[in-house]
């Protein structure tokens, strides 16, 4: 047995020992776990956006065990077992894979999505709709792109950025036109489409929205944090100043922060 898989086994007898022999592990369910997973989930993500190793490893060993606890619960309902899981994946990657574990040729990773979509829809995974796979719960940046990413596999797509990004101006006037009418409900609805139609622009792009609109949340956050810091330096608090006075301390962020995009 190599190390990877003896560390695999023990953190299988660990879960299983404190499902048996632990009050609050014991009382768990799928749904108590669920928020939990999420958190941890984010909690990774957060690892991944500081480029923190250290976390990353750490937040994975947690996201590890709570697999292991979902596959352990599986186990006590008589719903599956863990290797169900393993092999099951498994199985699934090498049937997904025919360029890799089979005979089928491919130029790019375009064919490779495509080839995955036709296999999943021989497998019957594709239902009455390509987009029965995006789940639910995503957050809705996430959602929307991969809406348009599973809507482009089947050919439903813009011919080039230009077209795209006049659909872009287009929703901004239809925006506009809500707004100087002053029906909240509409605005609302078109301002939904604007945000869609500029993820799709960014999609073209071949940026990622979430990641982009991160980076200016952390650059916000960042240059916010240095105008409070100065202010208190001066013995005051930002709420206590004019916008006159906030928008000089927003320039001086900005200056200090010259590598910010």
């Amino acid at each position: 047995m190599n190390n990877t898989s003896a560390a695999f086994l023990r953190l299988v007898t660990i879960m299983d020992e404190l499902r048996e022999q632990c009050p609050w592990d014991k009382k768990q369910t799928i749904h108590t776990l669920r928020s939990m997973t999420i958190e941890e989930l984010y909690e990774l993500v957060d690892a991944i956006d500081a480029n923190d190793w250290k976390g990353i490893k750490e937040e994975l060993g947690d996201l590890f065990l709570h697999l292991l606890f979902y596959a352990r619960i599986g186990r006590e309902e008589s719903k599956f077992l863990l290797e169900d899981v393993l092999n099951g994946i498994a199985e699934k990657l090498i049937r997904r894979h025919p360029h890799i574990y089979g005979d089928v040729k491919v130029k790019d990773e375009e064919e490779v999505k495509k080839n995955w979509q036709k296999i999943k829809a021989a497998e019957g995974k594709v239902a009455q709709s390509v987009l029965e796979g995006v789940p639910k719960s995503l957050p809705a940046i996430v959602k929307a792109l991969r809406v348009q990413e599973k809507a482009k596999q089947i050919g439903f797509e813009w011919e080039n950025k230009q077209d795209v990004w006049t659909k872009v101006e287009e929703e901004m006037n239809e925006f506009s036109t809500a707004v100087q009418m002053g029906d909240l409900a509409e605005m609302e609805g078109e301002f939904g489409d604007i945000l869609f139609s500029l993820v799709n622009y960014a999609r073209f792009l071949q940026i990622d929205p979430e990641a982009a609109l991160e980076k200016t949340n952390q650059k916000f956050i960042r240059r916010f944090m240095f105008m409070e810091k100065k202010a208190s330096e001066k013995g005051l608090t930002l709420d206590k100043m004019n916008l006159s006075e906030m928008d000089e301390l927003w320039n001086a962020a900005k200056q200090n922060h010259e590598s910010d995009n």
